[in-house]
């Protein structure tokens, strides 16, 4: 029955049909990813792929601007930052001549597929091109450029848009390529800075770019725990630069030795006058003599390699875009691919547009708070939890609720867990509530390991790795009596854990405790925090972003004259021999890492637990990379789960590589380890678990309240035990007992899990024949429209 429900996309053939990919207007990191996977994808279903070089420029300039892609002129291309086929800003495409030529250009191609990775303006220009396609073949007949025959026969022109800004300025998409990777910028320089200005007892001011749109100035706020952030958005109230400076002077009287004040490019007050970082950096320095500097970061922001997030976005999305140029039919508006929580949709690229327009308007004519809400749902969760989280209330203004709020960390550590034991902690006090922090989890907690926790115990946490309060993989049905005893001692009222899969094990013997245990009849709220992802009941754990850039960028060391990292693999072999890699990855049972790292690495293989392998499939593998050897391409990279078989261990699969390799490459593998769980968390890792961790705490205020009754707090039912998870498009809270039956205790895994159907994506990439089941990938939907009267009702 599943077979004759799904979808395949078999059935879609690119026979026949020609596709152009084009980069326009500013560069973003991951373009390159994306092209790769339009020409790759495109190749795949049998159509033909065209190179169009510098934008629109080359499109109406032609000639050696456009040409055929073949699979190999995209190898290499994944790790690159920038855009390799070159784009420019382009005068002539605007005018009605430049459109005609570009016009005449592509159908002496047979070219009637567009693929655009651009910004909004180059979006626009797409689609004006798209509907005055026919006037422009009905004026090239005429001119006898082209036949009758030649115009019927691409009378169509199908559009498809992919938005590659730094800004994450366009509306309809949670992230636009490159916004990843322009915030790995940021941070790095941030971390930079937090170190020397801690010296000097110094103030730093920020600018980073978003001349319309303060995506990366808010995000990295919340990323580093900035004391203040300039955004066009939400400009400050009269009286701010008072206020501002109260806050920074209040920070260095608790001990802080450094303020952090991040000014996107586009800053004004509320009468539209220009708040430069210069003018921030000159206010401070007048009103508190504090020492000051400025960095200005610029085009750094643009630069580098592409991250993780970045390579896989731009991948899904690149795929997607192939499927809808061939499920397009004459009829069909251009539409652009976006990311909808963990989803890709598609949406009318006019709509989203016109969305995007109206932000700008309701920002002229400061409508503030409505152009907050255009912006879209994740811009404004990061607003409302920064807000939050950066205003420290005096005591006196703070409500009391007598309630005393325990959180701890289980499991091992993974990077974003301090980012989201901050935010607990300063959002429980802004809801008034006593914090208490427990040491070494439930084996801590049992010893009495438990202390109260105050705003300035948490600040500068969301940059540091690991877990700051320390970790156990304890379970605590060992002492259960001992930790009920310390549940009583310090009365507490409500749990926070942050953790991975005993994390979720935990909760569960708690709720199951609590017919013996009345101290566990609380509400308890469980934050998945594990670089394995392998939580039920959710699509992202905190830490596995921040591992995944590890294996990406980590660097190999294969003895004294190897250094290497995943990226340098790929020049490793150049001028020398061909060469094959051989990684393993951490992650229990769960391929999460090997598959999702593949699809950023680009692998040619990825053996896991889930997808049983037998011999045959390993020769086959051994088979294909002899085979692309031949080529020009001169490395290959095969990633294999610690745990994805008992006896085809990384040794073994290293060996039989080597053997079979003889005479066209050799090998080297390396065992990454717990490399992978430390370093710094990437900006993705610290934004999730900030954001999440003020919504469960948020929850638990809530069902505090709910549950207390004559003097104390009782609760005891399923929705009182909650997991909050991604799941597709929200952020949703389960209860534990019902993610049960959703799970696979043996190996520790969820029963389904939604990454499996990435593993086709890195096979096509990767040149193998494979079934891709379509019938979940983005179909047209409509951008939900915002009226006035709804805006006032949220």
């Amino acid at each position: 029955i599943m077979q004759d429900t799904k979808k395949f996309f078999e059935n879609l053939s690119g026979a026949g049909k020609s596709i152009g990919v084009l980069t326009s207007g500013g560069d973003a990191q991951g373009m390159n990813a994306a092209v790769r996977a339009v020409v790759r994808m495109g190749i795949y279903v049998g159509a033909k792929v065209y190179f169009i070089h510098e934008g629109y420029q080359g499109m109406v300039d032609g000639g050696d601007n456009i040409k055929e892609a073949s699979w190999e002129s995209v190898s290499s291309m994944l790790q690159v930052g920038g855009t390799v086929i070159g784009s420019a800003r382009c005068k002539d495409f605007r005018t009605h001549e430049g459109r005609l030529r570009a016009a005449l250009n592509l159908v002496q191609r047979g070219i009637t597929n567009l693929c655009v990775i651009g910004g909004d303006g180059s979006l626009t220009g797409a689609n004006l091109f798209r509907e005055e396609w026919s006037g422009l073949l009905d004026e090239l007949v005429q001119s006898g450029q082209i036949s009758e025959e030649a115009a019927q026969t691409h009378s169509a022109l199908h559009i498809v848009g992919m938005v590659g800004s730094i800004d994450n300025d366009f509306c309809g998409t949670d992230m636009t390529i490159g916004t990843d990777s322009a915030l790995h910028r940021i941070i790095e320089v941030v971390d930079a800075i937090m170190t020397t200005a801690q010296s000097h007892q110094r103030t730093f001011v920020l600018e980073v770019m978003g001349r319309h749109c303060g995506y990366l100035a808010l995000v990295s706020a919340l990323a580093c725990g900035a004391d203040w952030v300039l955004i066009p958005e939400m400009p400050p109230k009269d009286g701010w630069e008072e206020q501002m400076c109260h806050k920074l002077s209040e920070s260095r009287l608790r001990g802080s030795r450094l303020n952090i004040i991040i000014v996107a490019e586009g800053a004004t007050d509320r009468h539209g006058n220009p708040i430069s970082s210069n003018t921030v950096k000159d206010l401070v320095v007048r009103c508190l003599g504090f020492d000051t500097r400025v960095t200005i970061l610029g085009h750094v922001q643009r630069g580098g390699t592409p991250s993780a997030f970045d390579r896989i976005l731009a991948s899904r999305m690149g795929v997607e875009a192939v499927l809808a140029l061939l499920e397009a039919s004459p009829g069909t508006p251009a539409c652009v691919v976006s990311l909808c929580g963990n989803q890709a949709v598609r949406l009318p690229l006019m709509e989203c547009v016109q969305m995007t327009q109206e932000v700008q308007k309701a920002m002229d004519e400061k409508r503030f708070e409505e152009a907050v809400k255009l912006r879209g749902r994740s811009f404004e969760n990061n607003l409302n939890t920064y807000k939050l989280l950066s205003h420290r209330k005096i005591d006196a203004e703070l409500p009391r609720s007598s309630f005393n709020v325990a959180v701890l960390n289980v499991g091992a550590p993974a990077a974003g867990m301090n980012a989201a034991v901050r935010s607990a902690v300063r959002v429980g006090i802004t809801e008034g509530h006593t914090l208490f922090a427990v040491n070494d989890g439930f084996e801590g907690f049992s010893k009495g390991q438990i202390k109260e926790i105050k705003w300035g115990d948490v600040g500068g946490w969301t940059g540091q790795g690991g877990s700051l309060l320390g970790t156990k993989r304890t379970l605590p049905a060992k002492h259960i009596d001992k930790i009920a005893e310390q549940m009583r001692i310090h009365n507490i009222n409500a749990l926070l854990v942050i953790g991975g899969f005993e994390a979720f094990e935990s909760l569960l013997q708690l709720v199951d405790a609590r017919s013996r245990y009345e101290e566990f009849c609380v509400p308890m709220c469980m934050l998945p925090a594990t670089i394995s992802n392998n939580v039920s009941g959710t699509d992202l754990s905190i830490g596995a972003d921040t591992s995944l850039n590890a294996i990406v960028e980590v660097r190999l060391n294969f003895g004294p004259c190897f250094m290497l990292t995943c990226d340098r693999i790929k020049q490793s072999a150049s001028g020398t021999k061909r060469r094959v890699f051989i990684i393993e990855t951490m992650g229990g049972y769960c391929g999460y890492l090997a598959t999702v790292g593949g699809l950023a690495a680009g692998a040619d293989a990825a053996y896991i637990y889930e997808e049983p392998f037998d011999i045959r499939d390993l020769q086959s593998n051994v088979e294909h990379l002899t085979e692309k050897m031949k080529t020009s391409i001169q490395r290959g990279l095969v990633l294999r789960n610690e745990n994805c078989s008992e006896n085809y261990t990384t040794d073994f699969i290293y060996q039989l590589y080597s053997e079979e390799g003889k005479g066209v490459f050799d090998c080297r593998k390396n065992v990454l380890g717990h490399m992978q769980q430390g370093g710094a968390p990437s900006p993705f890792d610290r934004n999730f678990g900030t954001k999440i961790a003020a919504k469960a705490m948020q929850w638990i205020s809530k069902k505090l309240k709910e549950f207390y009754r004559t003097g104390r707090v009782f609760a005891n039912t399923e929705d009182s035990a909650c997991l909050l998870g991604m799941r597709r498009r929200a952020l949703v809270f389960q209860p534990v007992i019902q993610l049960k039956d959703e799970t696979d205790f043996v190996h520790r895994i969820p029963k389904e899990q939604w990454w499996l159907r990435l593993r086709p994506l890195m096979k096509i990439l990767a040149k193998y024949k494979t079934s891709y089941d379509v019938s979940d990938s983005g179909q047209l939907e409509h951008i939900v429209r915002l009226r006035a009267k709804d805006i006032s009702a949220i």
